[in-house]
């Protein structure tokens, strides 16, 4: 394999027990000596009530969903980009058995966790203890990033506006917004409409519009009944809403790599919505089509500038390491608020008029669905090789 006149060959006196002295521009020659023996596991949701799945059946606060339809594809794309050895596997308690009976040197999370509280954070919680590195963000990132109070907190912490809010939990009684001095502080004289949401979740379920105060009580029991967690009240924004997908510094587009000085930001999108849709529909009732997301142009470029920034900036002080999609209401004024961001967006392979938020804009940047899959996987093996050499040698070792 020839770079600037070498080969590969030539560079293994770089290559030392354990270690590597780790150079940006061979990343492909390394991506070919690693696509030929790297064995890559993509984990999708284990299902609690398939028998021996888990000791115990208990509740999941979350909406359960396996993704395992996503995991395939992401496996296809990542044996068309080259990886000659790719497994999918369940999400359960037989999966450190599976790991090791496979010989598995890094995992690619498409999973939401299997049951329990802060499902999102058990599988990376768990590839941490094993010592197995992953594609996907860290068991704190993880978790904060799908508490949406716990993430709006963390905005507020470095100067981001969120829409105001405030949570309650069933522990704490009938909420009675008139006489709770944390709803005063949060809201003042706003009296409505507000939006009430578990405060863990994902495609828009549970979430409810509430027109007056009056009805708050009734819709956080209702999602209290369901999740059997807290509810977060957040008030309502009527102006435009946008999302817009952002991952790491390594990209590959029309054919080669580049390492970025700034996070990537891409697929800025704004969501119709239908007339009198007050919330974005789940997707699990209406597929995300192409008609249900407006790609931003030229003739809002400071707008979409403004988008992008702010996607980078929450990558940025969030130190994140993998792909999120960014959730963004306006006000009456156009003022931007972050509502949420997605620690598992839809990675689904765009089809005849059915895709994803974060590929519906790919193409805008001369990228295909299998350049996103390489781009989020040699970002992560940059990342690991440049600064965690020193403790992944099974992967170093491969490249000897």
């Amino acid at each position: 394999m020839k770079q600037k006149g070498k080969t590969f060959d030539m560079l293994a006196p770089q290559i030392t027990p354990n270690r590597l002295h780790y150079d940006f521009s061979l990343l492909p020659q390394y991506l070919e000596v690693l696509f030929a023996k790297l064995r890559i596991a993509v984990v999708f949701g284990g299902n609690c009530d398939r028998e021996g799945s888990v000791i115990y059946k208990t509740h999941n606060p979350r909406s359960w969903k396996s993704y395992e339809v996503v995991a395939r594809e992401i496996a296809a794309a990542l044996a068309e980009i080259g990886c000659k050895q790719v497994f999918v596997m369940p999400d359960d308690m037989n999966l450190p058995e599976k790991l090791k009976g496979e010989n598995i040197h890094l995992v690619w999370l498409n999973t939401g966790g299997v049951q329990g509280y802060n499902p999102v954070c058990h599988t990376p919680a768990l590839l941490e203890m094993l010592g197995m590195p992953y594609v996907g963000h860290n068991p704190l990132n993880s978790s904060t990033l799908d508490n949406k109070h716990a993430f709006k907190r963390e905005l507020e912490s470095v100067g981001i506006k969120t829409a105001p809010f405030v949570t309650w939990h069933p522990s704490q009684g009938i909420l009675q917004p008139n006489l709770q001095q944390r709803f005063a502080i949060a809201f003042g004289d706003y009296r409505g409409p507000f939006v009430v949401k578990p405060v863990s979740g994902r495609a828009s379920l549970y979430v409810h519009f509430v027109e007056k105060i009056e009805g708050l009580s009734q819709a956080v029991a209702e999602v209290h009944r369901t999740t059997h967690n807290t509810a977060l009240i957040e008030k309502y924004l009527p102006g435009r809403e946008f999302c817009v997908a952002v991952c790491g510094y390594v990209t590959y587009a029309k054919g080669s790599f580049s390492k970025n000085t700034k996070p990537f930001a891409f697929s800025t999108v704004e969501r119709v919505l239908e007339p009198e849709e007050r919330i974005f529909t789940s997707m699990d009732k209406k597929a995300i089509t192409a008609d249900r997301g407006r790609l931003m142009g030229a003739e809002e470029s400071e707008l979409k500038q403004e988008l992008i920034d702010l996607a980078r900036k929450i990558y940025w002080e969030f130190s994140l390491n993998s792909l999120v999609r960014i959730d963004i209401r306006s006000d009456a004024s156009g003022e931007l608020y972050v509502l949420e961001a997605n620690p598992k967006p839809d990675l689904k392979r765009p089809a005849e008029n059915v895709t994803s938020l974060v590929a519906l804009g790919l193409a805008e940047y001369g990228m295909s669905y299998n350049d996103l899959i390489l781009s989020l996987l040699a970002d992560r093996l940059d990342y690991l090789l440049t600064q965690h050499g020193d403790i992944i040698p099974h992967i170093v070792d491969l490249l000897h």
